[in-house]
């Protein structure tokens, strides 16, 4: 296989670890813990699991420990930091007993039930260190929640002697690792489940997990990118660039960046739902800032859209929700009926709100709405183009601005989404660290006998010796939610909070940031060099840790 000069560098590249993990450790047990929502209910699902207590390594004294063999599996989206994980697991694993072994499902939580697998050695794990991506065993998105699953996964687990599991996913993977090991602890199966935190979007987070692995690097790569075309916009003078950023259910991303970058316009969605905003006041809120910047001949600028905005209007919210059951049900009829004719058929029947909504909307976003559900029957925010659908309608507005005198500009717009591009970079120091600390805290949980437990690296701001190592029960994160109709514990979703430090710096900005050029260019991910320009967290969590 070819390797780039810089793979060649990087694997080189030793991690830095906590000093607890540095030597052997012993458990600090804190306070017993409960779930953040819906006690009762979690309590009854969750018996053998809930109310555990955080943990905490600190340094300890060698003991001997018996081999014994671990399985990893990686969920869901791939995460930049991934295979460090799996790296850290790997030399901890070692660490504790030379002849234990280390398995890898294939192609995610799919393989464990289909008993596709493959014994990791270091040979591999040394192929696969500090770089982006979840090839090494690749990643899928079948859920662990059946019991028939449990089963099928607890018989190749005894017949490769596999001790304890280790799920690398984000919050609904990491709820199915809680179910899993509270089944098996019911059933006295012996076997530990672990979970560990991803997910770019940043949502999988708390007092206990400070951030989910590989939202650093997707950050400070959208954010390259986001700074190259600032300026090429500051150059250039005549584009607007209307940029979306993947998140579907929080704006973390979008914020990040609107923090490492600066743009004119930065929309947080969770903001937009708290005021209550219509499509039309969003429209007119970029429509202003493009007005003010073209009075003073300035007819370009930037504007940063997370990918699930459209869902957090709440008029577009009630849209989405009539026309997702209305298509349940006739979309036969739907289908059957001239594509000329499909929109005032739709228009016809839903409510009087709700048609007139629709009826703003313009065509091929109104399409897009109407098209493409996915298995649960629900619309695809991915697919709809909100960078085009905002750009189409501020133009429109603009245009009738200038028939009325109210505006001199001109107004031409350039669209990009930024998503696939920043899940699979080579981690950023950041991330090569934490995640390393990730993998070898999870080997620690399972020497320790601990299961059900998610493993938790914190104090993630000051240098990578003081980090505090530990697991945190994953009850203690759940609360119960409806999905497809039913309530389930799920894993309770961070979501940008308007209270919090990062979203207050950000507002006290971005009137300025409207009006003035205010650009910054982060440039790409620094691996060698000083450590203010190597090793630095996101300003999230600067912010969010006062630091």
């Amino acid at each position: 296989m070819t390797k780039s000069a810089l793979q060649i560098a990087r694997a080189a590249y030793q991690p830095k670890l906590p000093k607890a993990l540095k030597g052997a450790v012993k458990v600090q047990e804190g306070e017993p813990t409960h779930s953040v929502a819906d006690e009762e209910e979690i309590k009854k699902l969750f018996p053998n699991t809930y109310g555990m207590p955080l943990i905490r390594f600190v340094e300890g004294e060698n003991k001997e420990f018996a081999p014994m063999n671990v399985g990893v599996i990686l969920s869901g989206g791939q995460a930049p930091g991934g295979h460090n994980v799996i790296s850290g697991l790997f030399d901890g694993v070692k660490k504790l007993n030379p002849a234990n072994k280390l398995y890898g499902f294939i192609l995610g939580p799919g393989g464990l039930v289909d008993h596709k697998y493959t014994e990791l050695t270091a040979e591999t794990i040394d192929e696969y260190r500090n770089t982006g991506g979840f090839d090494i065993i690749g990643s899928g998105r079948t859920k662990l929640e059946k019991e028939d699953q449990f089963e099928k996964g607890y018989e190749i687990l005894k017949e490769l002697g596999i001790k304890a599991l280790v799920i690398i996913g984000g919050d609904d993977s990491n709820t199915n690792a809680c179910v899993l090991a509270e089944y098996y602890a019911a059933k006295n199966y012996g076997i530990q489940v672990i979970g560990c935190p991803k997910t770019i979007d940043g949502d999988l987070k708390n007092e206990m997990i400070e951030t989910s692995f590989g939202f650093d690097t997707a950050c400070k790569t959208y954010s390259e990118v986001i700074g190259n075309i600032e300026r090429d916009c500051n150059s250039a003078r005549k584009y607007w660039h209307f940029i979306k950023l993947m998140g579907r259910s929080a704006s973390h991303i979008a914020l990040e960046c609107a923090l490492q970058t600066q743009p004119n316009i930065c929309l947080i969605s969770e903001e937009v739902e708290a005021k209550n905003m219509s499509l039309d006041d969003v429209v007119t809120y970029i429509a202003d800032a493009v007005a003010a910047r073209a009075a003073k001949g300035n007819n370009f600028g930037t504007v940063l859209i997370p990918e699930g905005l459209i869902e957090f209007i709440p008029a577009m919210k009630k849209l989405i929700a009539e026309l997702n059951d209305f298509l349940a049900v006739h979309a036969e009829e739907y289908a059957a009926i001239e594509p000329n004719k499909q929109r005032e058929y739709i228009i016809s029947n839903l409510s009087a709100d709700n048609a007139a909504v629709y009826a703003s909307l313009p065509e091929g976003v109104a399409r897009q709405l109407t098209l493409d559900r996915d298995p649960h029957g629900n619309v695809q925010v991915s697919l709809i183009e909100t960078e085009k659908l905002l750009s189409e309608m501020v133009g429109k507005k603009l245009a009738a601005w200038k028939a009325e005198g109210k505006y001199t500009g001109k107004f031409s717009a350039q669209h990009h989404f930024f998503g696939y591009e920043g899940r699979c970079a080579a981690p950023s120091n950041f991330d090569a660290d934490y995640c390393y600390a990730l993998g070898y805290t999870a080997s620690m949980l399972i020497a320790n006998g601990k299961t059900g437990y998610m493993s938790s690296v914190r104090n993630l701001t000051a240098p990578a010796e003081e980090w505090i190592a530990g697991g945190v029960p994953i009850t203690m994160m759940m609360n119960m939610e409806r999905r497809h109709g039913e309530m389930k514990p799920v894993i309770q979703k961070a979501l940008v909070r308007l209270d919090g430090a990062p979203f207050k710096a950000f507002a006290a900005a971005r009137d300025t940031w409207a009006k003035e050029t205010c650009y910054v260019y982060p440039g790409p991910i620094q691996y060698f060099g000083p450590s203010e320009v190597c090793d630095q967290p996101t300003k999230t969590l600067q912010l969010e840790q006062a630091k």
